[in-house]
Order: C-alpha cells, then sequence, then structure tokens
C-alpha cells in the first residue's frame, strides 16, 4: 500500500469486510457468486445492505421496483438529489466485484460523511439497482429505468427459464407491481450520478493503473430474433427439403461476429449469448429458434451500419432457409458521455491522491446509462485482473477499491457541497 493510501479519509477495512461478508450469500465456488435479480438470494443481499445503511444513518428503503435506496438529509431537503451507486444483483456465474464496488463504495462515502460530520447542501441517495444485468428476464437496468418511469407491462410479463414472470417475482420479493407509479422520481428531482464500478476491461491492468476516469458508455443495441421453421424426422427429411431454423439461426450469429470484425480498430462488439430450441430433441429438425443479440458501439452511425447490415443477414438467413423471422427490439440507446464538469473535479481530486488517471470509454453499460438521458453523471472504473469480469475469477485489489472509493468521496463532498 503507497503513502496516500495510508491517509485515506475512507475506512478501507471496513468497505474489504463488507465486499466479504456480501460475497456470501450466492457464494459458488470459492470466489464466484450467483445472486440473480429479485431471487431469494437477491433479497438477502438487500436485506444486509440496508442493515448497513441503517448502521450507517441513513434512512433506507425498498422501493416496488426492488431498488434498494438509503437517503443522507441534506441541508436544502427540496435541493434535486446527487444520486450514488450501482447493483448487487449478479450474473449466474458471476464475481464478488460487478456492481458490489458502486453500492458499498457510496455507502463508505456516505458514511465518512457523516463520521466527519459534513451535512452536504444537497440530499445524497445511495442506491442498489434492481436487475441491472437483465440475465434473468433477458433486459436489464429495470430499476434504474424503472425510477424514471421508462416501464412497461412487457417488462413485468417477460419470464425466466423456469416461467416465473417478472411480476411474479417482484410480489415474492415483497413489492407491489401495481403501485410502480408511486416509485418514479418526479422530473429534475435527481441532480446528478455517480456510479464506482470495476472496469471489466483490459485497459487499465495492462497499463499497471488502479483507476480510470469513464469518458462515456457505448450504446446497446438488444434484440431477440425468432427464426421459424418446420419441424421433421432427422433421419427421413432430405437435406434440399429441410427448412432448419437452427442452421439460420448458425448463419446470422455468424454474421453478428463478422459484422463485429468490420473495423479492427473500432470498438464494436457483437454477442449472442442466449438461445432456446424448440422442440430441443436430438432427432427433430428444429422448428424454432430464439436467441439475443447484443451489439455495443462508442459510435452511433458506424453501429447505425451495422444494424442494417444484419438486419438484411437476417432476411438472408430466411430466405435461404425458407424461415420466417421477427426481431424484438430489447434495448436501444445512443452512447451517452459523462459531463465534462464532473471529470474536472474526478482529475483534480485524482491529482490531489497523487493519481494522474486516464480517461477511457465503457463498452459494458451500467445504470449510469439509464441515468444519463435525465441528469448530468460521471464515472470511476477499478482495474481489475486481466480484464475479467461475468466469471467467478474476476478480481480486483482492495487497496484499488479503497482508492476508487476514495475519489468517489472526495468528488461526491464536492459535488455536495457546490449544490
Amino acid at each position: 500500500m503507497n503513502e496516500k493510501a495510508r491517509t485515506l479519509a475512507i475506512n478501507a477495512e471496513r468497505l474489504r469486510k463488507r465486499i466479504e461478508a456480501l460475497a456470501e450469500i450466492g457464494k459458488i465456488g470459492e470466489t464466484g457468486v450467483c445472486r440473480l435479480a429479485l431471487s431469494g438470494e437477491d433479497r438477502a443481499a438487500v436485506d444486509l445492505v440496508r442493515s448497513w445503511m441503517e448502521e450507517a444513518g441513513l434512512a433506507a428503503r425498498v422501493d416496488h421496483f426492488g431498488n434498494l435506496i438509503g437517503r443522507m438529509a441534506g441541508k436544502n431537503s427540496e435541493a434535486p438529489v446527487l444520486m450514488i451507486g450501482s447493483h448487487i444483483d449478479s450474473q449466474p456465474y458471476g464475481g464478488r466485484f460487478d456492481g458490489v464496488i458502486g453500492v458499498l463504495g457510496a455507502l463508505e462515502a456516505v458514511q465518512t460523511m457523516r463520521e466527519q460530520g459534513i451535512v452536504p447542501q444537497q440530499p445524497i441517495e445511495v442506491v442498489a439497482f434492481c436487475d441491472e444485468e437483465g440475465c434473468r428476464f433477458q433486459k436489464g437496468l429495470f430499476g434504474s429505468k424503472g425510477i424514471l418511469g421508462q416501464w412497461a407491462e412487457e417488462d413485468l410479463a417477460r419470464i425466466d427459464k423456469d416461467g416465473v414472470t417478472r411480476r411474479e417475482a417482484l410480489v415474492a420479493f415483497g413489492c407491489d407491481p401495481d403501485r410502480l407509479a408511486e416509485s418514479v422520481y418526479p422530473e429534475g428531482s435527481i441532480g446528478a450520478y455517480l456510479e464506482l464500478h470495476i472496469e471489466q476491461g483490459p485497459v487499465l491492468d495492462g497499463a499497471n493503473e488502479p483507476i480510470g476516469i469513464v469518458s462515456g458508455i457505448s450504446g446497446p443495441l438488444w434484440w431477440t430474433v425468432e427464426l421459424t421453421g418446420f419441424a421433421g424426422h432427422a433421419g427421413s427429411v432430405p437435406m434440399p427439403m429441410r427448412k432448419d431454423a437452427l442452421v439460420g439461426a448458425a448463419k446470422v450469429i455468424l454474421a453478428v461476429n463478422e459484422l463485429a470484425k468490420l473495423d479492427p480498430a473500432a470498438p464494436t462488439v457483437g454477442t449472442v449469448g442466449h438461445l432456446q430450441v424448440f422442440p430441443d430433441s436430438r432427432n427433430i429438425i428444429p422448428e424454432r429458434v430464439r436467441f439475443s443479440v447484443d451489439l455495443r458501439d462508442i459510435d452511433l452511425a458506424r453501429r447505425d451500419e451495422r444494424e442494417k447490415a444484419l438486419r438484411e443477414a437476417i432476411a438472408t438467413a430466411a430466405e435461404e432457409g425458407g424461415l420466417q423471422y421477427t426481431i424484438t427490439e430489447d434495448t436501444n440507446s445512443d452512447p451517452r458521455y459523462c459531463a465534462d464538469w464532473i471529470k474536472a473535479i474526478m482529475h483534480e481530486e485524482s491529482r490531489a491522491l497523487g493519481v494522474e488517471p486516464r480517461e477511457l470509454m465503457s463498452g459494458p453499460f451500467h445504470d449510469a446509462l439509464a441515468l444519463s438521458y435525465v441528469c448530468d453523471y460521471g464515472m470511476i472504473f477499478v482495474r481489475c485482473k486481466d480484464g475479467i469480469s461475468h466469471n467467478p475469477q474476476e478480481f480486483s485489489t482492495y487497496e484499488d477499491i479503497a482508492l476508487g472509493t476514495e475519489l468517489l468521496y472526495q468528488t461526491a463532498l464536492r459535488m455536495g457541497a457546490s449544490s
């Protein structure tokens, strides 16, 4: 640990203990976590973090979207809120730090303020947003979009792999899906948003730099594509007569990969990570295949070009295979850039800590993406070993996390004091 780390205002040891305690809920193997949104494990995690919020003197509640919110009063109770947060739900095969350091780092920052006797001008809210990951119901940012009024009945009707709807999961979680409107924030009530997160990429680790300042978030385009052919006996239907939906899907999946690689210098990425085959039998020709498409880029014009080409590839695959197809758009966001004035504060406070962090873009989306449509936002990245995330091998040092949290604290202190 360097000299600067020894003089941090935040309590790094308390932060470490909380991260490790939370990692025990939904633990898989030695270092992994499976804590799906609105599951029993998620509820246990929310209850634990809520207890820490209350211990820190925050007024804590769980809203009807399943968001955990801890509020610290400000001198001006009517001022727009400074919101700081992330998420504590995980991927089914996830790690200990994704989202978690943003929630517990925010809590540590606010608790440090209280212990220092600091009362900000504006209220500060620490938020653990519900279902950022989107893996259980195949659509993420539910809680962060929800508080902005960006939800629909279709979101509640989505089902997980066990046939449970999001509506049913919310009820089991203790929420009331018929009262979601009560949890929507009035326009103008959120003044700014901050988020601390592991990078989930290799840039900082490759450069041997502990933290970075985010410049913007790539715009994600999420589709659900369904191809429909005709089932038949795998042993008797001649190849020229087949309408094999899985063959069509394979062509599209290859197209996603090839289109994303067209410009080797561009940060475009394309992924098919979820696929369902019906009837799912080894000796029946697949009749229907449903799969996800995830296409992202920081350059919207380039992403639009790839989208157009992909639509053409899907149409061609369907025509060649005698298939019908549908494309359902689940998420579509422009690239969103961090506020210059917040980045300026982060750079100034970083220099005071003895570091000069680079600016870098975020390929993954975060709850900040949703909040960016209603307020200015800033993000801090903490390096993770080899850029590994969404994997039990995900790892960041507690020294780096503490440094990122200290920068979050100092930034929030400046923003809260100046409002």
